[in-house]
């Protein structure tokens, strides 16, 4: 957020605090001069915000009440990423698609006309398409381990693994790390006494304590890697290791949310990824403007040939 948006966030929140504010007040609150201070609230009042104002050198100003709601106070690229991150959200689950697709809708009422605009011009022309649905949580679980994170209580839940086994858990939860459209709790489990990660789509009832526990160091400085290394490979169908005839940085900055790389050379590069299908890695060879090898799996090289014989069939 730049400066100014900072401060004007800053300005609004105070003006929601008190009733009234003498402006020398205000403006050394703000750390700013009367004349900036002047310029802030003509740009809350372009936002939509009614602020009252009394003339003169010592005059102050005031929130009034507004018929409707204000917009939202973002700057364009922050009006952006809300809609990325909500047309994001909206690929998971049916219960998470459902209430971010309303969630989006009312955050685009809210916003100015330009920012809107540009808003729902990166949503329109968004498609998304790359984990399964059914991989998001409930969001009362999400919602309830969440607080939990944060609170920094334990919680009990009941937990279904990848094999069917049913089990009840008993852990101190640290954090909550999204890989695509699946959320992971990083926790400590009390009863085998050792860090286990879990998948939020597979519990049910979470259960927090009223105590907090006392936070014990943590295996790792780097969460999300640590949960990504633990899942590796331990629920998806297929590894896919590929070898691309691009520079690493070319795919790391568009998939590597969702796929290791690493430079092989000037040049070069390899593509690990574990999936249950092949969707994904056909996904990125098709945008990717570079030959490739499919090291392995033979499934996949088998898939590519039936795939281009269709193609070229139908050209």
């Amino acid at each position: 957020m730049s400066d100014t948006a900072a401060r004007t966030m800053r300005l609004l929140t105070l003006l929601q605090r008190r009733r009234y504010w003498p402006g020398p007040e205000l403006a050394h609150r703000l750390e700013v001069s009367l004349r900036t201070l002047r310029r802030d609230i003509e740009r809350l009042r372009a936002l939509g915000y009614s602020v009252g104002s009394d003339r003169g050198v010592d005059g102050g100003y005031q929130l009034e009440s507004a018929s409707g709601l204000a917009p939202l106070l973002v700057d364009s690229d922050e009006a952006v990423a809300l809609a990325v991150g909500l047309n994001l959200a909206a690929q998971g689950s049916p219960e998470l698609a459902e209430a971010s697709v309303g969630a989006l809708s009312k955050v685009l009422a809210l916003l100015p006309p330009d920012q809107r605009r540009r808003a729902e011009t990166v949503r329109d022309a968004t498609s998304m398409g790359l984990g399964p649905a059914s991989a998001g949580p409930a969001l009362d679980v999400l919602a309830t381990v969440a607080a939990a994170c944060r609170d920094q209580v334990r919680v009990s839940f009941d937990y279904r693994a990848a094999t069917g086994a049913a089990s009840e858990r008993y852990v101190e939860p640290y954090g909550l790390v999204a890989i695509g459209s699946r959320y992971y709790l990083f926790s400590y489990d009390i009863d085998r006494a050792d860090w286990r990660t879990f998948r939020l789509d597979r519990m049910q009832q979470p259960r927090p304590a009223r105590t907090p526990y006392t936070p014990r160091p943590l295996p790792t400085d780097d969460v999300r890697q640590y949960v990504r290394t633990s899942q590796r490979g331990a629920q998806a169908r297929y590894r896919v290791v590929l070898e691309v005839a691009c520079p690493g940085d070319a795919l790391r900055g568009a998939y590597g949310r969702w796929v290791d790389v690493d430079d092989l050379g000037p040049g070069r590069c390899a593509v690990t990824m574990d999936t249950d299908d092949f969707t994904w890695p056909l996904h990125i060879l098709a945008n990717t403007d570079a030959e490739f090898t499919v090291i392995e799996p033979v499934e996949l090289r088998e898939h590519i040939a039936a795939v281009a014989d269709r193609f070229a069939a139908a050209g």
